[in-house]
């Protein structure tokens, strides 16, 4: 819940001159506000940027004062929508079914969904990290097909390296992510994995994307607070392969 439409157009425009000329095997998504999405949509028509919500409601249309549908969302330009972030999940009752529900419903109208999986210091203190990435994963993807695999990717966000101080390494994040591939490859089988990207979102910064992005199985970065600043933001887009 970061800026008004005005400062996010100026954000925006700093962006799109910074990534002039970047690898167009890259691609690279704003989620802002849902009131700038509109206003945005004109201002990244022109450009390798893609518009991606930050949330959405499971059904078309109804009495569900203050949601946004995906054909809402389709309407304004949008090809992806972040889903489970974990903001939604501990301040706004989020859960795997929700998840589930919202994630179907996107793929079903041509949206392109981003679920958050993650776990917190507690769970992870306690040796729980994987069966809570098990579950999230399983549950989040209940019923999903595994043809619309190409149309998701899963995001794992350790919540207690967001905006804490303590960071996790990149092996942490490359075990996790490992563990989500293989189990992508138990549920929908061989092509899911090579379809399905897995991105890593653990307070990413410029100064730190090299590196996570290094390991095999990291395929990017869901952008927090260093989103909020052209410059750093378009450092990670333009992350340098290390070998």
């Amino acid at each position: 819940m970061n800026m008004t439409i005005r400062n996010s157009a100026e954000l925006v425009m700093k962006l799109r001159d910074s990534l002039k000329g970047m690898d167009s095997s890259i691609e690279a998504a704003i989620a802002p506000p849902f009131t700038a999405l509109y206003h945005l949509s004109h201002l990244v028509a022109d450009s390798p940027i893609k518009l991606c919500a930050q949330d959405v409601f499971w059904e078309r249309e109804g009495a569900y004062t203050g949601e946004v549908s995906p054909n809402m969302l389709i309407d304004i330009g949008c090809q992806y929508v972040i889903i489970g972030h974990s903001e939604r999940r501990q301040y706004f009752c989020e859960t795997d079914e929700t998840v589930n529900k919202k994630a179907i419903a996107a793929v079903k109208q041509g949206l392109k969904p981003i679920i958050c999986v993650g776990e917190s210091l507690q769970e992870r203190e306690d040796g729980k990290t994987l069966d809570i990435i098990k579950r999230q994963v399983e549950k989040g993807l209940k019923d999903v097909l595994s043809g619309q695999m190409k149309d998701i990717a899963i995001a794992y966000e350790p919540i207690w390296a967001i905006g804490t101080g303590k960071n996790a390494t990149p092996d942490q994040a490359e075990e996790v992510h490992n563990f989500i591939r293989n189990l992508l490859y138990e549920m929908f089988g061989l092509n899911a994995v090579a379809d399905t990207r897995i991105i890593y979102g653990g307070s990413v910064k410029a100064n730190n994307i090299d590196v996570f992005m290094a390991h095999a199985n990291i395929d990017g970065a869901l952008v927090g607070g260093a989103s909020l600043d052209a410059q750093s933001f378009a450092r990670i887009v333009k992350f340098q392969k290390l070998k």
